[in-house]
């Protein structure tokens, strides 16, 4: 009997020091509403995937920034999983990336959280803004990470910093959430689909597909794929060093 009794309270504080060593996430409340997803045909260089359509989301929290190597070395450590590549970037701060999708949604479930659905991450990247960027009609490299080589809709060109940055380098958009557009893709839950020609309520996407959604553009990419409404999608199973992901959590 003693034996059993000491065996649960070994098991006890292992759960417990286990659970201590889970990194801490930085949320943003979003208060849910209704917006119009998508982008207006007059938007300058839009996908032909980006049609219009109202959509109303219950409120939601979303981490303020991308996961990072940090938090995601210690999901690593924790469940004896690889870590992934940083590029020779650097770890630390900077975004995590090289995880496939089913590593992100693993890592989410860990910490108590889950991916963003492709509404819900649009709807906090625009921050109540209906232009193609929360900034405005433009997106300088001074704003975001991305190839400032290829600038948007005919503007100024920008730096390229060929690599990623530290999550939070540059200002927040209206909402306090970092990195929003550049540094790094973010993976959301959603299959890839057509939107529908109906409004909806808490959509989670199409039920079945072959690639999952990311969002948000990248240090190596067009300023147009920065876009708010850019959509884009790749195969769940495999990793990019382009790719990373930020959390949300239904819980208020």
């Amino acid at each position: 009997m003693k034996k059993v009794i000491v065996s649960i309270v070994v098991l006890l504080i292992s759960i417990v020091l286990f659970a201590q060593n889970k990194p801490e996430i930085e949320w943003v409340s979003v208060s849910g509403g209704t917006f119009v997803m998508g982008t207006p045909l007059t938007e300058p260089e839009r996908g032909s995937d980006e049609r219009q359509h109202t959509v109303t989301l219950s409120p939601y929290k979303l981490s303020k920034y991308e996961v990072t190597f940090e938090q995601y070395d210690a999901f690593c450590r924790a469940t004896k999983r690889s870590k992934p590549d940083d590029e020779g970037w650097g770890r630390k701060k900077r975004p995590v990336i090289n995880v496939t999708w089913e590593d992100a949604k693993a890592f989410a479930e860990w910490v108590g959280a889950r991916l963003p659905t492709e509404a819900e991450w649009e709807f906090a990247c625009r921050a109540g803004t209906t232009t193609p960027f929360n900034t405005g009609e433009n997106l300088k490299t001074s704003q975001a990470n991305y190839n400032g080589n290829f600038p948007y809709n005919g503007n100024d060109k920008g730096k390229y910093l060929r690599k990623s940055v530290p999550v939070g380098s540059y200002e927040p958009n209206a909402w306090g959430l970092y990195d929003m557009h550049g540094n790094v893709y973010e993976w959301c839950s959603d299959w890839y689909g057509q939107y529908p020609p109906v409004d909806e309520t808490d959509p989670q996407g199409v039920k079945t597909g072959k690639h999952k959604v990311y969002r948000g553009g990248g240090w190596n990419f067009l300023a147009r794929i920065s876009r708010s409404g850019y959509r884009d999608y790749f195969f769940p199973e495999r990793a990019d060093l382009h790719i990373g992901f930020r959390l949300a959590s239904s819980e208020k």
